[in-house]
């Protein structure tokens, strides 16, 4: 089924044009990745869709039952509210229904209802129809799904009276995104939505995408997300929109070979126009050849000339380079302690050792200190206890993910010719050129600057500073997906020792060859890339699994031998005992769920019985089986208290 349809959509900013003749359509269940250049109006395009923004000319169309979500970037939740207060918000029409039962049951067990026959089967029939609405509905299940998406979207420890107001910005924009998803739209328009989170929540959400009931019309620079979750991209470039099947991978691949092929078309033609000129050139003055030249000449006018293939649009293009190599030992570093209280460190006792020429890549949840540990590497801070060496002829050079190493009232031109005085302004514009600042691009001030444009300042500092040893603290933050590849090429390249932090999994499969991982409990270091990491933990699961099963198995024969060794009697008849009664509780257990199950299957059919027509009209029968409804819920609940005490 067709959700929505927009055709030759066209929108002006002044004289600019942001989109020109975009045409989309989403069916049911798709799942598409809008992709393009920073600027090239994807965010735009989804607020068109949304209705959140006016378009020049074109069309839109959408069924009247098709219900939309659109989730802008960086749009946190802004209430007084709780947590809790306002993910039970999405279901007030279930709240509501299940308040009106509750006061309907106490009707029904009011004496001047029941003696008023009318108003009692009134009553009677109202509630048998709004249970059975409630649980069409989901009422049962509305807790449950609040607290899996809660807990997926990384506030699973939270307290449920916790305010939004005292939550950081990156957590109101979770909390949106999780209101978002209970609230099941048909279309959901995302614009980042993996802005802000670790590589837990981004696992999950990933999951949760993939089983989602409604069709996903996404923005992303993920490109690891997108590969996971996307059936089709539609590329936003020059204003002008193409859709190519498949995920992000699949599309760089078939752009690609489009290019190519577009290419070798083009030179075909231009042979042919190169010979038809050639011969008319030569021939048209001629007598005995004016007639065969004139006719080329037609063909030349009437031929349907293909444009030049413009290939990709300008793209940043640099290169890490360094002055002069480090010693074959770059970093040793034992017993690093850092914390922001004495009672409380941040994380302790890290070891590191870095040989030239490597790329170690820190992961872990937020919150465990990785982006302390880089600065405490750059000695910016300075580390509770440990010792940090570095090695011989290291330089190291630094990229803070919040770029504070700017200075806000400097202009582009004046950050990097401050930083490198002794450097020509004509090559420092070269450099600005290849970072794609040209013209009075330069003269900008870096307040003014978009987060990719200070992006790339950082990294043209960066690459002027020629260091052997480059620390990078989330790089590719704020970059389009072009100017990632172009970061991803350059590092390939780099003959220096590399350390960063990064939640970008697509790029920590290009760059890493070590991965260590921080977390509450210390430090792992795993060998490989991503994807070699999350085999790796998969496999330690399981070995884990099975070593417990063994040692289990292990240790109750050495305990049985170990007591008739001692005292064989006693303990002898004392295990007897404690297996009769492991024996006995296990029976009660399955005994209880047997009971459980079985009272479920009661309160069910006596639910769908009273929601019969027949029954509807019997209010004396109405009633007995309210009441044992009622009985029976009772009998269950006396079931799940047992059964959760004998399994604690």
């Amino acid at each position: 089924m067709l959700l929505m349809q927009a055709s030759g959509l066209t929108k002006n900013y002044g004289v600019t044009t942001i989109l020109s003749n975009i045409s989309i359509q989403i069916q049911e269940r798709e799942r598409i990745g809008l992709v393009g250049v920073n600027g090239a109006g994807k965010s735009t395009l989804l607020q068109v869709l949304a209705g959140e923004a006016s378009y020049d000319s074109g069309t839109i169309s959408k069924s009247k039952e098709t219900r939309v979500g659109y989730l802008a970037q960086n749009s946190g939740l802004q209430t007084n509210e709780t947590i809790g207060h306002e993910m039970l918000s999405v279901f007030a029409h279930l709240v509501e229904a299940e308040q009106e039962l509750r006061q309907l049951e106490q009707d029904m067990a009011d004496p001047k209802i029941i003696d008023n026959e009318k108003r009692y089967k009134e009553t009677m029939e109202r509630y048998a129809t709004r249970s059975e609405w409630f649980r069409e509905q989901g009422g049962y299940e509305m807790e449950a799904k609040i607290r899996g998406i809660l807990h997926g979207m990384g506030f699973g420890e939270f307290a449920q009276d916790t305010p939004i107001h005292t939550l950081s910005g990156g957590q109101k924009t979770r909390l949106a995104l999780a209101r978002m998803l209970l609230q099941e739209p048909d279309l959901l328009l995302l614009d980042e939505p993996t802005n802000h989170l670790d590589i837990p929540t981004l696992t999950w959400l990933e999951g949760h995408l993939r089983s989602y009931a409604g069709a996903i019309l996404v923005v992303s620079h993920d490109r690891y997300f997108l590969d996971a979750i996307v059936d089709a991209i539609v590329e936003i470039e020059r204003s002008a929109a193409k859709r190519y099947p498949g995920n992000y991978s699949k599309f760089i691949d078939q752009k690609a070979l489009d290019m190519e092929q577009q290419g070798k078309l083009f030179d075909k033609q231009q042979g042919e126009i190169a010979k038809l000129e050639e011969f008319v050139n030569k021939n048209l003055a001629r007598a005995s050849t004016t007639k065969r030249a004139q006719s080329r000449r037609t063909t030349l006018e009437k031929m349907d000339r293909l444009d030049k293939p413009q290939g990709d649009l300008k793209r940043a293009n640099f290169q890490f380079e360094i002055e002069r190599p480090t010693g074959k030992e770059v970093l040793r570093a034992d017993g690093i302690t850092y914390g922001f209280t004495p009672d409380k460190p941040l994380f302790k006792d890290i070891s590191m050792y870095l040989r030239r020429g490597e790329s170690i890549a820190m992961i872990g949840p937020n919150g465990t200190g990785k982006t302390t540990l880089l600065k405490t590497l750059t000695g910016e801070l300075t580390p509770d206890r440990g010792v940090i060496d570095w090695g011989a002829n290291v330089k190291l050079g630094y990229y803070d993910q919040e770029q504070s190493g700017l200075t806000p009232t400097n202009t582009v031109l004046g950050e990097l010719w401050d930083a490198f005085p002794h450097i020509e302004e004509a090559r420092i514009r070269t450099v600005l050129g290849n970072f794609l600042f040209s013209g009075d691009d330069v003269k900008k001030k870096i307040s003014s600057l978009s987060g990719g444009e200070k992006a790339r300042v950082s990294l043209a500092k960066l690459m002027l500073l020629k260091a052997n040893v480059l620390i990078l603290d989330e790089p590719t933050n704020h970059l389009d997906l072009y100017s990632k590849e172009v970061l991803e090429a350059s590092l390939l390249e780099y003959e220096g020792t590399l350390i960063f932090i990064s939640h970008d999994r697509y790029f920590l499969n290009k760059i890493a060859e070590r991965m260590m991982e921080l977390s509450p409990q210390g430090v792992e270091y795993f060998l490989g890339n991503y994807d070699d990491y999350v085999e790796k933990k998969r496999e330690n699961v399981e070995d884990l699994a099975e070593k417990n099963r063994i040692a289990a198995a292990s240790s109750a024969t050495t305990t049985t031998k170990t007591t008739e060794a001692r005292n064989v009697v006693p303990v002898y008849e004392a295990d007897k005992q404690a297996k009769r009664e492991e024996r006995s509780k296990q029976r009660k257990l399955e005994q209880l769920e047997q009971s459980i199950a079985a009272l479920e299957d009661q309160i069910s059919e006596l639910e769908s019985r009273m929601a019969a027509p027949d029954v509807l009209h019997d209010y004396v029968l109405l009633r007995e089986l309210q009441q044992q409804t009622e009985l029976t819920r009772a009998e269950l609940d006396q079931a799940y208290e047992e059964w959760e005490a004998l399994s604690e």
